[in-house]
């Protein structure tokens, strides 16, 4: 029997276009981070910047992965800037140069087909959702989920960049389950894209989990597949109805 479903945000229940380029979208989002900053009294030289931030990126992200512990978007923008010898901004204008960072890319993002048709049937069978989102910036987050209609849609909210841990950490999946009291582990299931993220995580918890495969085609799900099963695949997140039914009776 089911009582929960937790949900990734990105690739699930939200996705970008097939064909964009990241590359280019990243180019862009760094050229209006650097013109924020300028805009906000913090000179940086933008070859320089560029190369520094996109190295702290890459460095961030690999001990992210290696010790499930979420070093946000503030914190490494901070250290770039200390690295290139920056004064600090304000938090003003910290913020707002991370909302300039963001903001193509908000853009860019729209609901899956059936995303609110799928969340009304699970709730009118009586089950609790919620949201466990790996990200570096809590407002971005907050801003795509109002976006997409979903503000308010989940209790809890976890966003790792707000809770200080990433999936797929347990404890994080445990916090869910703090936010149930009522709830176990074996009467939830975790629904993501993500086979190193959101299946391994709802594994280790002991939660069941389902993979939703339309948007999850980049190289760390190949390098996994076949490593992490998960417990159902299914391409549309239509198709989940289906799914919970099989397992809690008819939705």
């Amino acid at each position: 029997m089911l009582r929960g479903v937790l949900f990734d945000l990105g690739s699930t229940l939200i996705h970008s276009p097939n064909d964009l380029n990241w590359a280019v979208t990243l180019n862009r989002m760094r050229a209006d981070l650097v013109a924020a900053l300028r805009a906000g009294g913090c000179e940086v030289d933008a070859p320089a910047f560029h190369a520094r931030f996109a190295e702290r990126v890459r460095e961030f992200d690999e001990q992210g992965q290696t010790d499930w512990v979420e070093y946000t978007a503030s914190y490494i923008l901070s250290a770039t800037l200390d690295d290139l010898g920056a004064a600090p901004p304000s938090t003003e204008v910290l913020a707002g140069a991370l909302a300039a960072y963001y903001a193509y890319s908000e853009s860019l993002w729209q609901p899956v087909a059936g995303l609110h048709e799928t969340l009304g049937a699970l709730r009118r069978a009586g089950l609790r959702l919620g949201l466990i989102s790996n990200a570096g910036d809590g407002e971005n987050v907050a801003r795509l989920l109002r976006q997409a209609g979903l503000a308010g849609a989940f209790d809890p909210e976890l966003v790792s960049a707000r809770v200080g841990l990433r999936k797929p950490n347990p404890a994080i999946f445990q916090m869910a389950l703090e936010a149930w009291p009522s709830v176990r582990a074996d009467e939830v299931v975790m629904v993501g894209d993500t086979l190193g993220a959101d299946i391994l995580g709802a594994q280790l918890a002991g939660m069941h989990n389902v993979w939703v495969t339309a948007h999850a085609g980049q190289p760390a799900n190949a390098a996994h597949r076949g490593n992490i099963i998960p417990e159902r695949e299914i391409e549309r997140l239509e198709e989940l109805v289906g799914v919970v039914s099989g397992w809690q009776g008819a939705v």
